[in-house]
């Protein structure tokens, strides 16, 4: 293998390629480094195990990718493409160095092989850059930014795209006409022999093939460099950022937020207030953002005309940073203990991060959901509420009053504590009190203790317990609400106070396994309550429960609803945060004997029903609502039922049959009522 001379002209040209693009995309890459440095520390490391499984099946799998099929094959195949030529990209640029470099000795008898993939996806790749362009130029898919910025963002980088994979193909072409056995290789290179011929039948002159060819290389490896120097700058950081941010995930519960230890002296401020006061993991979530829009199309909020966009807050987030990182940077190079309370509030006109769109979501993760490089909206969301709440002491009026009905009675209503049970008399029901070893807790939660329309719920669900001969008691009186709202509402201080009680309660009668009917009930005991010293042995939702029943032989039904028309609304809680799609429909198919009706967005895309995240009790005054949006769906699917599991769902779907006039042809009836009303 013979060393070039320092004047071949590859040789300089590879090196002052390489060296220069390095040296200015190191520089770049140092800040966001210095950047991300500047926020709180997050150890995110263990399991490496599942680490490594996410950024395969993610990263190099696509997954997510896919649940957009074609756009997701085309990513695909954009991403493979670019790995594969990229080797060969590799390769030529070593050679740049050292003359007549091959990749054979790694690859053996398979090299000429992947000489003809790499040619195969050089065309692939075109194809599939020329589809993206035309897709933002235009088709234009709403979800994609309208941003200037983003818009000429996308173009210059399927600019490089294409000049890349045009100018690799256009060098095998030369080299094909060349007759260089060394590049050219023209048995294994398909798109290049036939381009040759369609553009050169009678063939070209050796020597001028040979320049064109190196000129194009030269072309080829500088797209490398150009485009190297200009991902720093780009939402196209993802390429470097995505394998890392998926590895970096937290790996909790979805369903659990992160606690705040108030007892900490040094723990003097609490949520986020400016952008330092994220996690570096925050602001690498940032970095990954690829304005792809996928979380605006799925967000309640973004697709009824609420301030709040997902994409838009992630990309405001990382504005917000560059715009404020340089002072705090040169603040502490100067003086390494600066505390950067320099950092311009984070919820501000300026950062365009405003308190209507912190308050306006519903913390339904369908944009966590829909994100394929695994951003975490929601959280981030709750932790600037929470410095809303807790260090300037705002919230919505409505939420205020809210907040005063769980100090004082522990129910959002603010209904005398006293009278939870009362929707109870008459049932036969025991509480735990009189029954400690009851093998089974219903928690009715406040709404189905105190919302007239609920009770009707929680009656069904003992109905059904009863008819089965389980072994349940109530707490009743005793019962208090386990304060998942006030914690999405951003007041975790109030809501660790009534998660302290409630524990206190189930800890008293050692209770090991609990029914619940809302999600949100569900989800809190089961996913968060372990971080404050509780966990139960089995908690379930009772749309899962009945449907065990059911399987089980331990209630029977007759299929009394198969003249109906049963549409199921999934409840975020239920759904996206816990993964139970089935087992309701199940249940619910047991008494009507055909398949629920599915609406187009359902199960992990199902749209929210906008009461979740507190939303429940703020007012919903800008755009449309949420809940009539989602109503509007399932009528268009003529049902005579709206099935639902979630006591928030119920309520927030009634409303909307109403404000449509539809409340005499369609009912909105819990998967328990349902069964309960079928018993045999």
């Amino acid at each position: 293998m013979e060393i070039h001379p320092a004047l071949d002209f590859r040789f300089l040209f590879t090196a002052i390629l390489v060296l220069g693009s390095v040296a200015i995309a190191s520089k770049s890459f140092l800040r966001l480094y210095k950047l991300a440095r500047l926020a709180k520390p997050e150890k995110l490391t263990g399991d490496s195990a599942t680490r490594w499984g996410l950024v395969a099946s993610i990263f190099f799998g696509q997954k997510k990718m896919f649940k957009d099929f074609w756009p997701g094959l085309a990513h695909a195949l954009l991403f493979f493409g670019f790995m594969i030529v990229t080797l060969g990209s590799s390769e030529h640029l070593i050679e740049g160095f050292l003359h007549g470099f091959t990749f054979h000795f790694l690859f053996g008898p398979l090299y000429p092989w992947l000489i003809w993939i790499q040619d195969v996806f050089h065309f692939i790749v075109i194809a599939v850059a020329l589809y993206f362009l035309w897709r933002r130029v235009v088709s234009h898919p709403s979800r994609l930014s309208r941003d200037p910025k983003h818009s000429k963002d996308g173009l210059i980088v399927l600019g490089f795209t294409l000049g890349h994979m045009v100018a690799g193909l256009s060098a095998f072409v030369f080299f094909v006409l060349a007759g260089d056995v060394h590049h050219g290789f023209a048995d294994y290179r398909p798109v290049s022999s036939f381009l040759a011929n369609l553009f050169f039948p009678n063939g070209l002159d050796q020597s001028l093939a040979m320049n064109l060819a190196w000129i194009s290389w030269g072309f080829h490896i500088g797209t490398v460099a150009g485009f190297l120097i200009y991902i720093p700058h780009s939402k196209h950081l993802h390429v470097m950022t995505t394998g890392p941010n998926i590895f970096f995930a937290r790996l909790d519960h979805k369903g659990a937020l992160s606690t705040i230890n108030f007892e900490d002296a040094n723990n003097t401020s609490f949520g986020v207030g400016k952008i330092t006061d994220f996690t570096w993991k925050d602001v690498l979530d940032t970095y990954t953002c690829t304005a792809c829009g996928r979380c605006n199309e799925y967000c309640p909020t973004a697709s009824t005309g609420k301030p709040l966009k997902p994409m838009k807050l992630i990309q405001d987030m990382k504005v917000h940073l560059l715009a404020v990182g340089d002072a705090a940077l040169a603040a502490k190079a100067k003086d390494p203990s600066a505390s950067l309370e320099m950092s311009k509030p984070l919820i501000s006109e300026e950062s365009g991060i405003s308190e209507e769109t912190v308050w306006a979501c519903t913390t339904c993760r369908a944009c966590v959901e829909a994100c394929p490089v695994m951003i975490e909206h929601v959280d981030k969301i709750i932790d600037m509420r929470r410095h809303l709440v807790l260090m300037e002491g705002k919230m919505p009026q409505e939420l205020q009053n809210t907040m005063k009905n769980w100090e004082t009675q522990s129910n959002p209503w603010g209904m005398s504590a006293d009278s939870r049970d009362a929707w109870a008399e008459g049932l036969n029901i025991p509480r735990l009190a009189d029954k400690p070893n009851a093998e089974y807790l219903f928690y009715v939660g406040c709404a189905g203790s105190f919302n007239d329309r609920n009770k009707r719920i929680s009656t069904a669900v003992v109905k059904i317990l009863q008819a089965a001969n389980m072994d349940f008691a109530i707490l009743g009186k005793e019962e208090l609400c386990n304060g998942e709202t006030a914690r999405r509402a951003g007041n975790e201080y109030l809501a660790k106070t009534m998660i302290d009680a409630n524990i206190a309660v189930l800890s008293k009668y050692s209770v090991k396994k609990i029914i619940t009917t809302c999600p949100h009930c569900f989800n809190t005991l089961k996913n968060e309550y372990p971080d404050f010293g509780f966990k139960a042995d089995k908690i379930f939702h009772h749309s899962d429960f009945i449907n065990s029943l059911v399987k089980e032989g331990k209630i029977s039904v007759n299929q009394g609803a198969h003249s109906q028309r049963i549409v199921f609304h999934d409840s975020c809680y239920l759904g996206r945060y816990n993964e139970i799609y089935d087992q309701p429909r199940s249940a619910i198919e047991a008494i009507s004997g055909q398949p629920v009706i599915e609406m187009p967005r359902s199960k992990s895309k199902g749209l929210c029903c906008g009461a979740g995240g507190a939303r429940m009790w703020m007012e919903e005054t800008i755009g449309k609502r949420i809940n009539v949006e989602r109503v509007e769906e399932a009528l268009a699917q003529k049902p005579t039922i709206i099935a639902a599991g979630c006591p928030f769902c119920q309520v927030m779907l009634e409303d909307g049959v109403k404000s449509q006039n539809k409340q005499d042809e369609v009912k909105v009836r819990d998967v328990a009522e349902l069964v309960a009303e079928n018993l045999k």
